[in-house]
């Protein structure tokens, strides 16, 4: 063996491709065995001031839900209806002549809920129940209307692909809580990965062990875990022991190879998550009223209420950073309704609905509420205005998300769009505004957070984000 050569543990880095080793990496992160450079990056780490939140659940309404549909409406379309609206220039037409300036007004209806009266519309009345909880931003804003740099920004704070995501920041920032999972989780719609597919989740320039790993909601969690059929817990046992040995004679004669002692230990923390990882997926044990209000039991709501179910699992155990998608690949099977807004928002809100809700609701029973930041949101918004009679458009001016506990002054409506819900007006918030706020809230300065990259030093926020303090408790 020579030193020029690949080390073990580079050529198990080049096959990354595998979630299992991304796993076995985030492991080995966390028990600083990882080497020198790394120096135990996912060991817990000391905030910049005291934090309202410890963990992140990231629900990601892929495809562009349609702001002025769900929670921001507007009476002016509904005057406006298929006449001409002043806002609208050439310019702002996002791709073909199917959109026209014309308003549409909502096939939905809103009511105000709960003491803080939030606006909601109809097709959301689980979630309705937990308005007092909620945190509406009605003003942001980002700077594409492209799926796939849309996806980067507010994913990265960069609508170039290459850059860490927002999970591979904060544990970067805050390590891990666990040392038998890792601290970044994906969980995908039934109908497959977003535009952009893995880069979304990439940990970039980052270290790799802050990459997340995409957990399986059927089969095997984490793909390349389990040992091969046939192989007992015992012989495993002793083949990790044989491989130890070997492993360590060869690093007492070379002990400048800092990457081989590295792995010396890896097979151990591969063995504890192949019982941890499908421990931590079982809802078997889970009741059936745990089941009945994620919606487990019915087949419109039981994939993302699956999923909702894990995130709170995984942050039980300690998972500092959970993102879970709704909708997949593009067109009517994301929230991407081009050409029938109300069949696409009835499907993908029914979809959705009563497992946001259990979640809140069970976290909130659990005591996790105060300690776990929830944010909901897309890419971008959608046009007020009609595409081809009865879709929406891809609209980046102004858009709704809403946070929720963590740290979050619920029942509050931050900023506004104009009459017609076109251009944020009031307060507006920009994708860096959102990601600072995050990572003020789980306790880190993101002015501070940087990482050298290339000679310079990079941030999630780059060089603008501002911490929106009007939505602290």
């Amino acid at each position: 063996m020579s030193t020029n050569q690949f080390s073990r543990r580079q050529a198990l880095a080049s096959t990354g491709a595998a979630f299992g080793n991304l796993a076995l990496s985030s492991m080995l992160a966390q028990e600083g065995l990882l080497g020198a450079e790394s120096s135990n990056p996912f060991a817990t780490q000391a905030t910049h001031f005291a934090p309202k939140a410890k963990q992140v659940i990231f629900l990601f309404m892929y495809g562009g839900p349609s702001h002025v549909d769900l929670f921001d409406p507007k009476p002016a379309l509904d005057k406006w209806d298929g006449k001409e609206i002043p806002v609208f220039s050439k310019e702002d037409v996002f791709m073909s002549g199917k959109t026209k300036p014309f308003a549409k007004k909502s096939p939905f209806r809103f009511a105000r809920h709960g003491e803080s009266g939030i606006d909601i519309c109809n097709q959301f009345p689980e979630l309705s129940k937990h308005a007092d909880k909620l945190c509406v931003i009605r003003s942001m804003h980002c700077e594409s209307n492209n799926h796939g740099p849309a996806l980067f920004q507010m994913q990265s704070g960069s609508i170039m692909s290459g850059h860490p995501a927002m999970g591979s920041w904060v544990t970067y920032g805050l390590g891990s809580e666990c040392n038998e999972l890792p601290g970044f989780v994906v969980m995908m719609d039934h109908q497959g990965a977003p535009v952009n597919g893995s880069l979304n989740w990439s940990s970039g320039f980052l270290p790799a062990s802050h990459q997340a790993v995409p957990l399986r909601t059927s089969g095997e969690p984490i793909a390349y875990v389990r040992p091969r059929p046939g192989v007992s817990p015992r012989r495993q046992r002793g083949q990790l022991d044989l491989l130890a040995r070997w492993n360590q004679q060869y690093a007492d004669a070379n002990p400048g190879e800092a990457e081989l002692e590295a792995r010396i230990a890896a097979y151990e923390l591969a063995f504890r998550m192949q019982s941890r990882a499908p421990e931590a997926v079982d809802l078997s044990k889970e009741s059936k009223y745990v089941h009945d209000a994620y919606g487990l039991t019915e087949k419109v709501t039981q994939h993302f209420g699956r999923n909702c179910l894990l995130a709170r699992r995984l942050i039980e155990r300690g998972v500092r950073f959970v993102q879970l998608y709704s909708g997949g690949n593009e067109g009517p099977r994301a929230w991407d309704a081009h050409d029938d807004l109300e069949k696409n928002h009835r499907l993908h809100c029914a979809e959705t609905d009563r497992p946001i809700a259990a979640l809140l609701n069970d976290l909130e029973q659990r005591g996790l509420l105060d300690t776990t930041l929830v944010i909901w949101g897309g890419e971008f918004g959608r046009t007020p205005t009609a595409e081809g009679g009865l879709g929406r458009d891809h609209h980046a001016r102004g858009f709704t998300m809403w946070m929720a506990g963590g740290g979050i002054k619920g029942g509050t409506i931050h900023g506004a769009t104009d009459e017609f819900g076109y251009h944020a007006i009031e307060n507006k918030v920009s994708v860096p505004d959102l990601h600072a706020t995050a990572l003020h809230l789980l306790g880190l300065n993101h002015k501070q957070l940087t990482y050298r990259f290339q000679g310079r030093d990079y941030r999630l926020t780059d060089v603008s984000g501002n911490v929106i303090q009007e939505i602290l408790a």
